[in-house]
């Protein structure tokens, strides 16, 4: 984990595959992301997450007021998140829209589902940045926050990321995680008004599922 930003009033992470933002309910002992800034900052507050699977930039606040500003920001589409992700096939089109409403936490997997009359609104936007033979690097904008949201509405569009198993795609390269990378994050700072936007490279795990994919073109 490295600490890309701080000042008084904000954290902004790069935070690692593999490691929880909170307490893992089948690896209670782990350690996790707000634990470990915790203990170097005290207490802070989650303004949004990451699953433990997707690397990538998340802000966190250090104080109530910066919080609620910030909460504020994402529920008013006011801050903008940019991911990277590595799909399943070669998409026919270069920018697609997905709006499935989807539903969490289904099955003994705790799945997140298209469900159209239960489901809940939902909005990714996708476009393709680059090709290969068997795959496609796209970028992904959520509109809203959903859990897993990139992930099912790629599945959804017939293109599950690479190596993301539980949506559907196959366990063929040998990669250790779903191919799914939070690159950028814009918001405005809450106290001096400034419009803040940070961006962190792609991980080793993910240039090395570039360079597997691009061996195959």
């Amino acid at each position: 984990m490295k600490i890309i930003y701080e000042d008084n009033h904000l954290l902004v992470v790069d935070k690692p595959a593999g490691l929880s933002v909170l307490p893992d309910g089948w690896e209670k002992d782990s350690e996790y992301l707000v634990k470990i800034l915790q203990e170097q900052y005290g207490k802070i507050f989650i303004v949004h997450r990451l699953d433990k699977i997707t690397s990538g930039v998340m802000v966190f606040a250090r104080d109530a007021e910066t919080h609620r500003a910030l909460n504020m920001q994402f529920e008013n589409h006011e801050a903008q998140k940019t991911y990277h992700a590595i799909l399943e096939g070669n998409p026919k089109w270069e920018e697609k829209v997905a709006k499935h409403p989807l539903r969490a936490n289904v099955g003994h997997k705790h799945r997140t589902m298209v469900d159209d009359r239960n489901g809940k609104p939902a909005e990714t936007r996708f476009r393709v940045m680059k090709r290969y033979q068997e795959s496609a690097l796209v970028k992904a904008k959520p509109m809203t926050g959903r859990t897993h949201q990139i992930r099912v509405h790629a599945y959804a569009l017939g293109h599950p990321l690479v190596e993301d198993v539980l949506y559907g795609a196959r366990d063929r390269y040998g990669l250790p995680r779903p191919m799914l990378h939070a690159r950028s994050l814009s918001f405005i700072h809450p106290v001096s008004n400034e419009r803040m936007k940070f961006s962190v490279p792609h991980p080793a795990d993910f240039e090395e599922a570039l360079k597997i994919l691009g061996a195959a073109y």
